[in-house]
């Protein structure tokens, strides 16, 4: 980890970083985040449009600090600066969804309509029934709830229906090839 904890991280327009005492704030267009750190483990320096993490010690847990503390005030930047984002796909006969203020109501197959609470700071565009985009500045959070979509109905292996991430790839299995009466 300690190549990429090396690497500055690059301030857009717009951006601005600001470390006191055990955080760091994040603050840009889309809003704000805030994430904790060590200051025993790490130092964080803002100077000219990039910030520069480095370690106190060469010792692996340090270079191990200091490569996660870079990448997740990486991914806070590109949060508050471009929105993070999932798209789901479904796919079935008679599977769809549609959106309804905070909620998305999932027909899944099921005897009743899901409907799915999103959190605070995540929002979700339904541009067609059969597709979700997730969006939101924490990157966590916005994994988080297209992991927990996708779980009111995994990818079924042999008729390939379910939701399914936009790119992802489903391993389809053949099924049975044929009994004979006994």
């Amino acid at each position: 980890m300690s190549k990429i904890g090396k690497i500055p991280v690059k301030l857009p327009s717009g951006v601005k970083v600001e470390v006191k005492d055990r955080y760091i704030t994040v603050e840009g267009e889309n809003g704000k985040l805030t994430q904790m750190y060590d200051p025993t483990m790490v130092t964080i320096q803002v100077s000219d449009g990039e910030v520069v993490v480095t370690r106190q010690a060469e010792e692996r847990e340090y270079k191990a600090r200091q490569g996660l503390y870079r990448s997740l005030l990486a991914n806070m930047v590109q949060g508050v600066s471009t929105l993070w984002q999932k798209n789901l796909v479904i796919k079935g006969s008679g599977f769809r969804v549609r959106s309804e203020g905070k909620e998305l109501v999932l027909e899944l197959g099921y005897a009743m309509p899901v409907r799915f609470k999103l959190m605070d700071g995540i929002e979700a565009d339904v541009p067609n029934p059969n597709e979700i985009i997730i969006k939101g500045i924490d990157k966590q959070l916005v994994g988080q709830t297209a992991a927990m979509i996708r779980a009111l109905r995994k990818p079924e292996p042999y008729k390939g229906t379910g939701i399914i991430y936009k790119n992802e790839e489903i391993f389809r299995k053949a099924g049975k090839m044929g009994a004979h009466g006994g």
